[in-house]
């Protein structure tokens, strides 16, 4: 990143001019927004970030933008997602330079995402100051959507969630996460255009930039006060099962019968209750197998009790044409309904390419990792006269899909094992996302977990109970239902992405002319 004639005239800032403090700038840069999410909760190092990020990239050449990127995605997703480490080298019987070797080629190639991202950058905007910091929102949440949606996405560490307890949680019922991260670049790129309009002794103009780019900030609190849905003021009573199952002896069939009667006893004050969770593959065996614990529960829970639990599914799908295995949950008692998820975790729930990858090493054949994809539309749980829509552990990250399938539920459900990542920030950046769930959809979320963190969501994304990582414990305390949609539900994330093209497509350099590229 040294000075090139070719580059960027007058906009010149330390952090552009030497080559390796820049490159560390971006990569500390990409680190500082892992900060930002749950357990830390700095929220406010987002804009800071991005502030970072333009201070090297806006004067770059625009060969040198795809480096960059790269650089920024690694410094997230290498602090951000790391965690995968241990899903690999822990649980997945593979050794420790293999699993090392694969956890960088994972984070490497997320990184990849930004690095496409930043290239697209440099090709429209040119050397074009002020195109780079109108088009740079836009590029950032065409590459977020692009990164939850490519080979099943990973829709993980988008900078909006970190708002489940910031200033613009206000707007998520709103615009989504996306909208979410959507201004905190327009706030980092305003900041940039703030301090370079300083420099060229326009205050005025700079006056009015920081004003606009504040706004949002100030008003979204007041945003979250207002009630989008309606909530029943009836309670539903409510309990969920946290079994702190060790993963080692997860699918050990020496241990089947322990679990299950971990769970029955767990439940064993609480048959009466309303609604009853327990996590995800709280059964450890398919369900044809498992008839007679079935008809236990059944047996146990009282008239107006449903119990809602995560279960394998083995038989004849017609979609398929096959025998087949899915990864789903279903409703016992005084309810109905069995869910199949459709959002399958890559190397832990199917194996691309398993015919030549099964079998190289340990990772590659994980306990239960050959389901299939459940179809797509499925219909909510019912339970007690409820509808509830359930989503199996990595589900809950994508938005749009959550929102889309919410609209004609009365509660949401998210069951997880996130036993696969130990004692790191994964399972609790988890919690985060659905937090952030139910904020965008006005609805309580019930999360069930088999060793953290279990949890009672309100329709604001708060945490009203909670059961602490690595405790065998039971939860319980009234829920609520709701009715109606947030604005969210009713149109996804399509207006954010709209306008992002429409910025991509009209800010070009006939309409921005190329004397803007001296920063005159």
């Amino acid at each position: 990143m040294t000075s090139d004639p070719s580059e960027i005239r007058g906009l010149k800032s330390p952090l552009s001019t030497n080559r390796w403090l820049g490159s560390a700038t971006l990569l500390v840069a990409g680190a500082l927004q892992t900060l930002t999410f749950s357990p830390f909760n700095l929220w406010w190092l987002g804009p800071v970030s991005i502030l970072l990020i333009l201070l090297v990239t806006v004067p770059l050449h625009p060969g040198k933008l795809f480096k960059a990127g790269w650089l920024i995605g690694l410094g997230l997703f290498g602090s951000g997602a790391s965690w995968v480490y241990i899903s690999i080298s822990e649980h997945g019987n593979t050794s420790i330079p293999v699993s090392i070797l694969l956890t960088v080629l994972f984070v490497s190639g997320l990184a990849i995402f930004h690095g496409l991202a930043f290239w697209f950058w440099g090709k429209l905007a040119k050397k074009s100051p002020v195109r780079r910091l109108i088009l740079f929102p836009a590029i950032w949440i065409l590459g977020d959507w692009l990164r939850g949606w490519l080979l099943t996405g990973f829709p993980w560490l988008y900078l909006g969630t970190a708002h489940t307890d910031g200033p613009l949680a206000g707007l998520a019922p709103l615009v989504g996460v996306h909208g979410i991260t959507l201004w905190i670049t327009v706030t980092g790129a305003a900041l940039y255009a703030t301090w370079w309009l300083v420099s060229h002794l326009h205050h005025a103009a700079a006056a009015i930039t920081a004003l606009v780019a504040l706004a949002p900030w100030l008003a979204a609190p007041a945003m979250n006060r207002l009630e989008w849905t309606e909530i029943n003021k009836e309670p539903t009573s409510f309990a969920a099962m946290q079994g702190n199952i060790p993963q080692q002896i997860k699918w050990d069939p020496d241990f089947l019968k322990d679990q299950i009667v971990t769970y029955l006893g767990m439940t064993e004050e609480y048959w009466n209750t309303e609604l009853i969770l327990w996590p995800e593959t709280a059964i450890p065996i398919p369900q044809d197998q498992a008839g007679k614990i079935i008809e236990h529960i059944d047996e146990q829970l009282g008239e107006n009790s449903t119990l809602i639990t995560g279960i394998p599914w083995y038989g004849f799908s017609d979609r398929i044409e096959d025998f087949t295995f899915h990864n789903s949950i279903m409703a016992i008692g005084n309810g109905d309904g069995i869910y199949h998820k459709q959002k399958l975790v890559p190397f832990g729930e199917y194996v691309p390419l398993q015919d030549l990858l099964r079998g190289l090493i340990g990772f590659f054949d994980l306990p239960m990792s050959s389901f299939s994809r459940g179809p797509e539309y499925q219909a909510p749980l019912e339970a007690n006269g409820l509808k509830i829509m359930p989503f199996i552990c990595y589900e809950v990250a994508y938005p749009d899909f959550v929102a889309f399938n919410s609209r004609n539920a009365d509660l949401l459900l998210t069951i997880s094992n996130d036993g696969w990542f130990g004692d790191s920030i994964g399972p609790l950046q988890h919690l985060q996302i659905a937090r952030m769930r139910a904020l965008e959809t006005g609805r309580y979320m019930l999360r069930g977990t088999n060793n953290g963190v279990t949890a009672i969501i309100n329709n604001k994304g708060a945490i009203t109970e909670t059961i602490p990582h690595f405790e065998r414990a039971t939860l319980s305390g009234d829920v609520f239902t709701a009715k109606g949609r947030t604005p969210y539900m009713q149109t996804g994330s399509w207006p954010v992405l709209t306008l992002a093209i429409i910025l991509v497509v009209f800010v070009r350099e006939r309409i921005i002319p190329p004397s803007s590229a001296t920063g005159s």
